[in-house]
């Protein structure tokens, strides 16, 4: 175990640590495997765990719900807005009520509470540490001879929980009854003594629902006796309790007995040595080191946030974001919450906001060598598939795919939407939910073959989709809709937003360029550019859609469209804040950081680092003051420092784009580039930084560095391996090199001050 998992020493990168219990279920730190997730408070006399899981979404009608059948309107609609009517779209499925995705929800919370004869209340919390250790995912605390141990077994599939040293007497209960839970829950206890201990399980029925979820504790005590009490048991005299939890959503009954003889018969070392490495080996694979002041990496959290400007906050962010992505993502990707909530009342239902926020979040997966995300999120999209067919059928009347912007995780379809928010009309959301597996695809090396009919399912709706014309005769995207936002002379529905043009030209050439044989290849080549006059922007805004092409597409980049790039440089700078949501911060950093304005990036960055968005569990919110648990800050953190260190497409390399002049020295290890070659970055305060790469497949690569550098290929692993060609200037004034790759044998840059 590291320090971080230990009661001394100090928690580094790899942890983080408090001198309280949590007295917020937002403080809680968290656990998690990609399906079961724990909120661990970690208090001597009332230690609680909340239990979640992925699967748990409240049912609200919702889950019946179609996509509207608008398809035989859509005509009549485009007419109007090609005549300049731009408030017509604001009719098209007006008739249907904004309904809302099934909402997330917590199950219950274990609650093991010292009775009052045997807890000290003048003894205080002097001497107390609670620590996440993020390299194994076990959650610690301690006071006195108290001690509590807690992970989510990626092995076992259950969350484990060990205390010991706990006095005299306890009572155990499974707690149902968290903020927000629906009054007409039906609840339902059962409680069996067992040779060594009891078996708990507590059963919901949501109202006005046959479904319901059931979670089953195993509680196994060293000694002592164990009784019933009330609705759970009562511990004399033991000297370790071990808990076993799992949770459950289910339609009909579940046979106890099976439950509780499904969860593992084995010691919490056993258990733990199991999972241990399967957590590890995801986690070490990339590391940041920024070489903070150790007296900084020593702080506990809710300290260190309070020194925005410290490496030692952000080294530690970066790798707590890491160790919150993996444990969030497996049975589905991260929701808004991740894979946490404390509170049945969970802001936008707790969903899968696909328009900004899900993508943002899993956006470093494949560079930060985290594939187990990928997956996540290819599950999701892979089982919805037959869903955003019936959108395109439903809506637009034609083959193809299109995804909604809120889903539950359940349902792919397209039925929340509403005047101000015409979700309905984004035609780019089966694109930009793509692309993330692609970058995936393409730094595994492996074309899936579900991919390429998914991007062809694109492809095919844009082919059928794109049969009007303005004016000019250019085709014209009608009805289109920029995420949230709304041209400011124009309604919300409205003709050619960038992100739809960008999504249909990129959806087009990419499968015609992964599917050349196929019959209709041609006709989406041919598809020409286009765009539409006369629409002006609204610049003061949290979503960025309007620059898609830049971030994540690189379509539009310093090096190969250096004009496009800077208009694209004057647009971020026009673009506002907003409401000061997080991922805005993140997502203009990240576009910053593609158009190389190290100083823009930092300063969005900076803005999220000193906007108290980060809760003591390193855990964010969504705005500013901590305000609404949401987990895009949290995760999309990495991605955006990633970015500014490093870039890569499947024949492009680019060094220090956007290098923090606040982070003169650092390393960066274990990033997984687009063109099959893991990567460790280092540089120092002298102003120079070395590149190892360790190609796994051939390739050719174009080597780009932020200014200031030249490029030097200084050694190779294998002496067989030719240098790079000479660095030639390009037109945006930056060295390149023409670098050679060969598959296991590893190559040497090095960067120097010009």
């Amino acid at each position: 175990m590291t320090a971080a998992g230990t009661e001394a020493g100090a928690p580094g990168r790899d942890g983080t640590w408090e001198p309280h219990p949590a007295a917020r279920w937002e403080d809680a730190f968290l656990g998690g495997n990609g399906r079961h997730g724990a909120m661990v408070y970690g208090d001597p006399a009332d230690d609680r765990v909340v239990v979640n899981h992925h699967t748990l979404v409240r049912p609200n009608g919702s889950e019946h719900a179609r996509p509207p059948r608008l398809a035989d309107r859509l005509e009549h609609l485009q007419d109007a807005l090609l005549a300049g009517d731009t408030a017509a779209a604001e009719q098209f499925g007006a008739e249907h009520p904004l309904l809302w995705v099934q909402p997330f929800h917590p199950a219950f919370q274990t609650r093991v509470r010292r009775l009052p004869s045997t807890v000290d209340r003048r003894a205080g919390t002097a001497g107390y540490r609670r620590s996440v250790d993020f390299a194994t995912g076990e959650i610690c605390a301690s006071h006195e001879d108290w001690r509590s141990r807690v992970f989510v077994s990626r092995a076992d599939d259950v969350i484990v929980q060990c205390i010991t040293g706990f006095g005299l007497a306890v009572e155990l209960t499974l707690d149902h009854a968290l903020p927000g839970a629906p009054p007409r829950l039906a609840v339902g206890r059962s409680t069996a003594l067992t040779a060594d201990g009891a078996r708990l399980a507590l059963r919901a029925r949501y109202p006005a629902s046959d479904l319901a979820y059931t979670g089953v504790t195993v509680a196994r005590v060293d000694r002592g006796s164990v009784t019933v009490s009330g609705e759970g048991i009562r511990v004399d005299g033991a000297r370790t309790l071990l808990l076993l939890t799992r949770v459950r959503r289910h339609a009909g009954d579940l046979d106890l007995a099976e439950e509780w003889g499904a969860l593992p018969y084995d010691d919490y070392e056993t258990l733990l040595a199991r999972h241990r490495p399967l957590h590890r080996t995801a986690y070490e694979r990339a590391t940041l080191t920024l070489h903070a002041e150790a007296s900084e990496r020593a702080l506990p959290g809710s300290e260190l946030i309070r020194h925005p400007k410290s490496p030692a906050l952000l080294e530690r962010l970066f790798a707590a974001g890491r160790y919150h992505l993996l444990s969030a993502a497996g049975a589905l990707p991260p929701r808004l919450t991740g894979l946490w909530t404390g509170d049945w009342d969970t802001a936008w239902s707790g969903a899968f906001t696909t328009n900004a926020n899900l993508n943002l979040q899993i956006a470093s997966a494949a560079a930060a060598a985290l594939p187990e995300v990928s997956e996540a999120h290819a599950g999701l999209v892979r089982g919805q598939l037959a869903d955003w067919r019936d959108n395109a059928r439903a809506i637009f009347g034609v083959r193809g795919i299109v995804a909604p912007t809120h889903t539950d995780g359940e349902s792919g379809h397209n039925y929340h939407f509403q005047r101000a928010y015409p979700h309905h009309l984004w035609t780019a959301g089966a694109d930009w939910l793509l692309q993330p597996l692609l970058e995936h695809s393409e730094t595994t090396g492996v074309a899936e073959a579900w991919l390429t009919d998914a991007l062809t399912d694109v492809a095919e709706f844009y082919e059928d989709f794109l049969t009007r014309n303005a004016s000019d005769g250019t085709l014209a995207i009608v009805p289109s809709y920029s995420p949230e936002n709304r041209p400011a002379n124009a309604s919300w529905g409205s003709i050619n937003a960038t992100m739809d043009i960008a999504a249909a030209r990129h959806a087009l050439a990419t499968a015609a360029g992964r599917s050349p044989g196929h019959p209709a290849a041609g006709r989406w080549r041919a598809l020409a550019e286009w765009a539409w006059p006369g629409l002006r922007e609204t610049y003061d805004h949290r979503h960025l859609s309007h620059l898609y092409p830049v971030w994540p597409l690189g379509v539009i980049n310093p090096y190969d469209t250096p004009e496009l790039a800077d208009a694209a440089h004057r647009a971020l700078e026009l673009r506002g804040a907003e409401n000061d949501s997080a991922h805005g911060h993140l997502h203009h950093a990240l576009i910053a950081a593609r158009l190389r304005d190290g100083t823009r990036a930092l300063d969005a960055l900076n803005a999220v680092l000193a906007g108290d968005f980060f809760h003591r569990s390193l855990m964010s919110s969504h705005y500013p003051s901590r305000d609404v648990y949401n987990a895009d800050a949290a995760h999309a953190l990495p991605a955006t420092v990633i970015e500014m260190l490093v870039q890569s497409t499947p024949d492009r390399l680019v060094l220090l784009p956007a290098l923090p002049a606040t982070f003169p020295s650092g390393e960066l290890r274990g990033v997984r580039t687009r063109f099959g070659a893991r990567m460790d970055l280092s540089w120092y305060d002298d102003g120079h930084a070395t590149v190892v790469l360790h190609p796994t497949r051939d390739a050719r690569v174009d080597v780009r560095t932020g200014g200031g550098f030249t490029l030097t290929d200084t050694a190779t692993r294998r002496c067989t391996e030719t240098p790079a060609e000479p660095p030639t200037e390009t037109s945006a004034g930056t060295p390149v090199a023409l670098l050679g790759l060969t598959a296991g044998v590893d190559r040497v840059l090095t960067l120097r001050p010009r």
